[in-house]
Formats: C-alpha cells, structure tokens, sequence
C-alpha cells in the first residue's frame, strides 16, 4: 500500500511539474518600495495568521533596535498568548514574516514586546506612526539590507545577494543583537556613533554636546523638539537641546551642519550597554535622506551611495512641540521661542490641534503632519485649535528655526 501511494504521488508530481513547471523557487533577496515618513522607513510585509491566509501589514525598519514589537491587534491576530505588566505586554514571536515573498525568519527571537494601548488604539504600535510590526537589528544582521532613501525603495536579500556601491567603511556589529557602532571623529577626537536608521533624528551624549556648545556659540543652537526632532511627543522634548555641529567624519563619510540632540547620560549609558562598546551617541536617518545606505552584516562593512543633492529644510516649520495621542489625535506640548518671543501667539500647552489650513490632522501621522506644518520661512498656516471643548484659529508662520544669520554663513565660506 504504501509502495501504491508514494508511486501516486510521484507521478501525481511528474504530472503538475509537465503541466505547469517546476514550482516556484522563494527569491534570495527582494526589493520593495519604501515609504519614508518623519524619516523613518516603512514597508509593506504579510505575515501567516492562524487560518493559513496571509495578512498584510505596514513594518518599520528599525535597526537601531534590537527588540520586537507588534501591535496588539497583531497578537490577536496571531491568537498569540499575551501577558501584561505595568509597562507593556509581551508574547511569544510570530515564525517568521514575508517581505515581497521573501521569508525572513524571527525564530531567534524569545520575545514579542507589545506596547500597552487602550482599545481604540489596539492597531497602532507607535503613536504617529501607521505600522504594526518592526524590523529590528537582531533579525537584520542575518541579511543583506539597502536602504535607497531617494529612490524610496527597501532591499533584503541573504548574505552575498545585494551588490552594494559606494564608500565603504569597516563598523562594529555586535554579535548577539546586530547593533552598529561607526568609528567616528569630531574635532580630531575619536568617538563610536550608533547607525539608526530607525531614528528620525540624530543624538550625541551630553559629555561631548555640552562642551561643543560652549566652545562653539556660534553653531546654530535652539531648545525644544520640532520637526524631525519631535519624536514621540515626551514631555522631555520641550526641553531638548539642539545643535548643529558643523563638521562628523563618520565613517568614510564627512558629515557637515549635522543636527543633534543631546542625549542625557542615562539614556546614554542604556545604549551604551545594549551595544556593548562605547558609544557617544547616534546618527538618525535625517543624515541620510540623500544616500543609499547598505548593511553587509557579514563583512561588518556600511555603505554610502550618494543619491542626490537636496538639502532638507528639517527646521523650517511652525514652533509646536506635538505629543501623538492614542485616539489618534495631536496636543500642543509647548511653544517654541524664535529671537526670544514665542513663535505662535495664542496658543500654550495642553491645547489640541485639530486642522492645519482647514484639512484634519487625527490620524494623520507624524511625518504627514509636519508636512503640513513645514514650508518656506515666512509662509502662514491657519491652525485650528481645541481648547475646553471650544475651538478657535490660529495664524502661524513657518519660521527658520536652527539657521544661522548671514554674517555667520559669509565666515564659514571663508574659511
């Protein structure tokens, strides 16, 4: 009997394989458009639920982050087993995830950490962010990875399949998690800095920051999280330090006017001890808009391709602090100063906006919304604003924030 089935089988086999070809072979690497939103790269991925159907879903490429997260509509999805704490809930990994019909296995992975939301937000991973699932560093550094910023595209591939171009430098990979330390130089003066692609702004430690300040009052400075700086909306961001250094060499790269916040020590030690060397700090993907950045994990080796020219206007925007809320909706945290008077007048901290220009800001994300908050210096935004049930309009100009004055730009082309 068993003789019957398996020659049934093979001639069963023979037949499909005449009729239709041999069946189809996964793809070694894949590249898929890319979505570029407050800097940080989304794509489109499936993943494998319980019914065997494949669901799709937005990932972010976060490879400055070692940890899984999903949504906990995911793990529903998934009917994987959730436990809560008082800080997130986590649950067992999915297997794996498809990028373009290219599996990437999450087997190495213990855990699945899940942000605790209310109900209404149960699909959102991030506040300000339209994604359900990360890509983090410790799946990465199995592959290939190319992120094309300007061409807005994402490629992963196994080790070997992706032909990179561009300068080339040596980094350090930690081998357990997949973070990536650059033998960087500020002012002749050795440091390691962090590539995270998944930060839409760069950071540098408060005991290299704060002694540039000072011996450099001319770089561009300001306090307060706008633009790309706006992260997440924490209360700490209305207090951020910004500066523009003018000179990183990173790698093979030499950086200029290169926008940083400080990062305070604690924050600094913690990354300090996930990558497992000494680090001053991290460059975010607002360095990157104009490169190709490759990822060759096996060589330990980064690569910069230069794709276009553009300066980005990061700062040229309307001086709000936003904090994403749950529901999807945007609060005012705090108002920034431009030449020592608040840049928008009538509005202060605890206000929610609700439009700009007359269109809508709830459930917009991030990057959207600073879309619409940005422009040319001196253009005007209506900004519709909630207060105590009540609303009323705003007229806001997009201002030049961390600029630096004409006589300060004529000395540095002088040097």
């Amino acid at each position: 009997m068993r003789l019957v089935i398996a020659s049934c089988l093979l001639l069963c086999g023979l037949a499909w394989a005449q009729e239709n070809g041999p069946p189809p072979q996964e793809p070694k690497s894949v590249t898929v458009p890319a979505t570029i939103d407050h800097n940080r790269v989304v794509i489109d991925a499936d993943i494998l639920l319980p019914s065997n159907s494949w669901q799709s879903i937005h990932a972010w490429v976060d490879n400055g982050n070692p940890d899984l997260y999903l949504s906990r509509r995911m793990a529903t999805l998934l009917g994987l087993t959730v436990t809560c704490g008082d800080q997130e809930c986590s649950a067992p990994p999915p297997k794996q995830i498809a990028i373009g019909g290219m599996l990437i296995s999450l087997t190495d992975l213990k855990v699945a950490k899940i942000p605790l939301r209310p109900v209404n937000a149960a699909a959102v991973l991030a506040p300000g962010m339209n994604v359900e699932i990360n890509l983090p560093a410790s799946v990465l550094r199995h592959y290939d990875v190319l992120i094309d910023f300007p061409g807005h595209k994402f490629s992963i591939g196994l080790p070997g399949t992706i032909q990179f171009h561009g300068s080339s430098g040596k980094v350090l990979v930690n081998a357990e998690n997949g973070l990536i330390q650059v033998p960087s130089k500020i002012e002749n003066k050795k440091y390691n800095l962090a590539l995270d692609v998944g930060s839409c702004i760069s950071f540098l430690g408060e005991d290299v920051f704060d002694p540039l300040q000072t011996a450099h009052p001319d770089w561009p400075h300001m306090t307060g999280a706008l633009g790309s700086a706006n992260m997440w909306g924490a209360e700490a961001e209305t207090k951020w330090k910004i500066m523009r250094i003018d000179r990183i060499q990173y790698g093979p790269l030499f950086l200029t006017d290169v926008a940083l916040v400080a990062l305070p020590k604690t924050v600094q030690d913690f990354f300090q001890k996930r990558a497992g060397v000494s680090t001053a700090g991290l460059l975010g993907s607002n360095i990157f808009l104009n490169y190709r950045v490759g990822l060759d994990y096996a060589h330990a080796t980064v690569y910069f391709d230069i794709g276009k020219t553009s300066e980005f206007p990061e700062f040229d925007v309307v001086g709000l602090v936003l904090r994403p809320d749950t529901d999807g909706g945007y609060t005012i945290i705090s108002v920034a100063d431009f030449e020592g008077k608040p840049s928008v007048q009538g509005v202060q901290a605890g206000d929610h906006l609700e439009a700009v220009n007359g269109i809508p800001v709830h459930a917009v994300t991030m990057g959207q919304l600073w879309g619409m908050l940005g422009g040319i210096p001196g253009q005007e935004r209506r900004l519709t604003i909630e207060r105590g049930g009540k609303q009323f309009t705003v007229a806001a100009k997009v201002q030049h924030f961390l600029g630096e004055v004409p006589d300060e730009k004529d000395s540095k082309r002088n040097r």
